[in-house]
């Protein structure tokens, strides 16, 4: 009987000890990334095979801000998945509207609009898909705060929507994993015009974002990397007073790929 009790304590005590526990890892460090291109921000990298967190500024982590353009991961599938949007080639007629961003300024489908962050196709995908079918499937997905005030084509840009970095992690593994609550086809799609690099070594899929948020200017790039062994996920949320600083658009990925090229994760 001993022996036998023994032997059960050992293996509690061997599936115990082998069990990996998640870590953490302030990188104060990477502060020189930000102020490179003249702007505050918060950046945090999940390494899913260590089961580890990296950070900088981790007071930011669950703070949260409007998502903007990143928010458009959320919508294609809602799109999708309500029918709206047949596939990644459904095309909305362009409004004759002239915007600023002249690749806007012409007919869209579904994987140019989200390559060149179209803000009007998305607009109208949103009106297309109606405030009551937003509701149930940004709380269905726990997306953020799931807020849709402010404006069924304005609430993730302008009005209430607001989500964290931490959330933003959470959405991406549970896109990546397929546990959202959404067809396979249809995260198939988005996870296909996500894709933003891809090389012998690393995929990247990703999404921008850039917003306004308590008199400065809010910009994301949130994604994750997957390795021949690994999947890295990121999200890096930038800020500045500057509303003049040129630098502002691209710094929101140079300074990722400064931090994941430091952390030797695309560096080869």
């Amino acid at each position: 009987m001993k022996h036998t009790i023994l032997i059960l304590t050992l293996a509690v005590f061997g599936l115990t000890s082998s069990a990996q526990k998640q870590t953490t890892e302030i990188r104060d460090d990477f502060k020189k990334y930000y102020d490179k291109f003249n702007v505050e921000g918060s950046f945090v990298l999940y390494d899913q095979k260590q089961d580890k967190y990296i950070f900088y500024n981790k007071e930011q982590f669950k703070q949260t801000f409007s998502p903007a353009s990143t928010f458009k991961i959320c919508n294609s599938l809602i799109g999708l998945e309500t029918g709206v949007i047949k596939d990644e080639e459904f095309v909305i007629p362009w409004d004759s509207v002239v915007r600023q961003n002249l690749n806007w300024n012409s007919n869209h489908d579904l994987k140019t609009a989200f390559k060149n962050s179209t803000v009007w196709y998305y607009q109208e995908l949103a009106r297309r898909v109606g405030g009551q079918q937003m509701k149930y499937w940004l709380d269905k997905a726990n997306y953020g705060n799931a807020d849709t005030s402010g404006g069924i084509d304005k609430f993730w840009l302008t009005g209430g929507l607001r989500i964290s970095p931490e959330q933003q992690i959470d959405f991406l593994k549970r896109l990546h994993d397929n546990q959202l609550p959404f067809s396979q086809r249809s995260v198939d799609i988005v996870k296909n015009i996500m894709i933003a690099k891809d090389t012998l070594d690393y995929v990247v899929s990703a999404k921008t974002g850039w917003g306004g948020q308590d008199n400065k200017d809010v910009g994301w790039y949130v994604g994750y990397i997957e390795t021949k062994d690994n999947v890295y996920y990121f999200a890096n949320c930038i800020q500045s007073e500057d509303f003049n600083n040129k630098d502002f658009a691209s710094s929101r990925i140079d300074i990722v790929y400064l931090i994941l090229d430091d952390l030797k994760v695309t560096k080869k």
